[in-house]
């Protein structure tokens, strides 16, 4: 139970962090190749993109996961509680509508590539796999929007609270956070 409360917890992250690693090496090892070898990759910037692009598809998850997801605040600042509530639950409806949508139609686009066997220039990667991000990426979004939907519902019925923030009040809970987690010699100083 915990491997899995964990894995919910972390997925994305783990993933992002991979990902976002591995961008930075490969065009660090680039720049350096070129500008004291005198010479270059050929395969680096191609897999810094294929990386970005995954990293982009499970960024929209993760953004959902921690609701920080583009929102509008204006409507939010004119309702109140259940009301609030009931806006964030058909947003992401909506949401989940169009992800489905992406899912179906990219999971198309990617089978008939891995089917036709182009491969990417210099890496010689299926280049449906890196296609395959965007329902992969779309399909965590959707387990993640329906958690949410779930946390949403029970709060409307009385068995859990869900909060409805703006973007404002998420960065000023953030920044009182860091504050709380400072270390106690920089608190002295203040």
């Amino acid at each position: 139970m915990k491997l899995l409360r964990w894995i919910d917890e972390h997925f994305e992250e783990v993933f992002l962090i991979g990902f976002s690693v591995v961008m930075v090496v490969v065009i660090a090892a680039q720049v350096f190749m070129r500008h004291v070898m005198e010479s270059s990759l050929s395969w680096s910037e191609e897999l810094a993109r294929y990386c970005f692009i995954w990293l982009v598809y499970l960024g929209i998850s993760y953004g959902v996961k921690k609701q920080r997801h583009i929102k509008v605040d204006v409507a939010l600042l004119l309702l109140k509680g259940k009301a609030k509530v009931l806006l964030a639950m058909f947003a992401n409806l909506l949401f989940l509508a169009f992800a489905v949508f992406v899912i179906i139609y990219g999971y198309d686009i990617a089978e008939r590539l891995l089917a036709f066997g182009q491969t990417s220039p210099a890496l010689h990667i299926p280049m449906g796999l890196v296609y395959m991000a965007t329902p992969v990426g779309m399909a965590l979004t959707s387990i993640r929007l329906i958690q949410q939907l779930v946390i949403q519902g029970k709060s409307l019925v009385g068995e859990g609270s869900f909060e409805v923030k703006t973007e404002q009040e998420l960065i000023v809970e953030q920044r009182l956070n860091e504050e709380d987690h400072t270390p106690l010699d920089r608190k002295e100083d203040k």
